[in-house]
Order: structure tokens, then sequence, then C-alpha cells
């Protein structure tokens, strides 16, 4: 039933892609790659998953969201649609807010503070306030370094490297 599913309405060019655990890890450079992509399908197993045959001769690509599995590839399929089309242009509001986002420069995103300036006796780190922009995109990037390093040893060494 898939295998002739797929031959019948397959669009020139699409690239098919399977919500498998055993698939390539999907990450934002992977969601970068997808946004470029002309067309997408993807493929939801369920349960067992996918008869091998269909996967081997329909050129289809295993991709993961994670080390879990779900009873369903239905929920990974909606994390990869949304972070392949929050990447297209016109899709967010301001095109340019992607470029500060976590995991763009390899770094956790630095905190957020929105109003009031003091809230519950806690207030906006008084560089946020200072409108030197310098200062706050030093403050910014050194918070990052200091989120990732604790939080994700694994992304601090890979910056480390760059």
């Amino acid at each position: 039933m898939l295998a002739k599913s797929i031959d019948q309405n397959k669009n020139e060019g699409e690239t098919i892609l399977y919500l498998s655990p055993r698939g390539k890890k999907f990450d934002q450079s992977y969601a970068k790659k997808l946004a470029r992509e002309k067309s997408l399908s993807l493929i939801c197993g369920h349960f067992e998953g996918v008869d091998e045959r269909v996967l081997s001769t329909r050129n289809i690509e295993e991709i993961s969201i994670g080390d879990y599995v779900l009873s369903g590839g239905e929920t990974a399929a909606y994390v990869v649609i949304d972070s392949v089309l929050r990447l297209l242009p016109g899709v967010l509001g301001n095109d340019n807010s992607k470029m500060e986002e976590t995991f763009e420069n390899g770094l956790l995103e630095y905190p957020q503070y929105t109003k009031p300036q003091i809230w519950d006796k806690k207030a906006v780190p008084d560089v946020l306030l200072s409108g030197d922009h310098s200062k706050i995109k030093d403050w910014r990037l050194s918070q990052s370094e200091a989120i990732t390093r604790v939080r994700r040893p694994d992304l601090w060494e890979k910056y480390k490297k760059r």
C-alpha cells in the first residue's frame, strides 16, 4: 500500500523521509538543508514501522529526532515540520531573529527578559537597559557561553574547536 501511494503521488525531485529511531540524527543543520528542498514528504510508521523493502527500493531517507522511541512517527513529524517551516522566508515576522537563536552559533541562547523591569524583586541586568549595543552583544555572548558550558558540555566542546 505505501509503495503504491509513493509511486502514484511522488513529485519530481521530492525528498521522502521516514521518521525512525535508527535514522540520521535530525538537528538544526539538517533542518536548514530540508528548508532548501523543493518538496518533502514524511512517512510516519506506527509501532513496528515500515516494511524494509519499501524503504530500500524508494530512495527514502531515515531520520531520528532523538534517542528514544515513540509509538508512532506523527509527533516526530510535527517536530520536523515546525523546525523546517520556521526557516522558510516570511514565516517568522523578522527573518533576522533566526540568526541569534540557540544552535545558530553553536551555543545555547542567552537569557531573555521582558517587562516589567523588576519582577519578584529581580531586576533586568543593567547592561540590557544601557543602550550600548556592543556591551549588550558581549553580555549575550558571555551568557550563551556560560550556559552552554554548564548545561551542554557536548556543545561546548564542539564550540571550542571552531
